[in-house]
């Protein structure tokens, strides 16, 4: 993707991100209001996509000062079971 088609692309603000995930792939949703989008990553795009997210971020800190933000582990994710399958059942 050109950085001019990015900057012509519709954007739609993300109120909420929820991640899950199985041993073959990691689901990766994006909500606004009523409307979500899901996207399922390869484990190798996952960690790609973290990758390039610090460094972005990591970039964006150095120019505008770091980002104050608080994650919460114990929030359970819509689109991950509670008691999600071990190897073997």
């Amino acid at each position: 993707m050109k950085p001019d088609d990015l900057k012509k692309a519709p954007k739609l603000f993300t109120e909420n991100i929820k991640v899950g995930f199985t041993p073959e792939y990691f689901v990766l949703g994006l909500s606004s209001g009523a409307q979500a989008q899901i996207y399922a990553l390869s484990p190798a795009h996952a960690k790609r996509l973290q990758q390039y997210l610090s460094h972005e971020i990591k970039e964006f800190e150095d120019k505008n000062g770091e980002i104050t933000a608080e994650w919460n582990p114990n929030v359970v994710s819509p689109v991950q079971k509670s008691n999600p399958p071990t190897e073997g059942s």
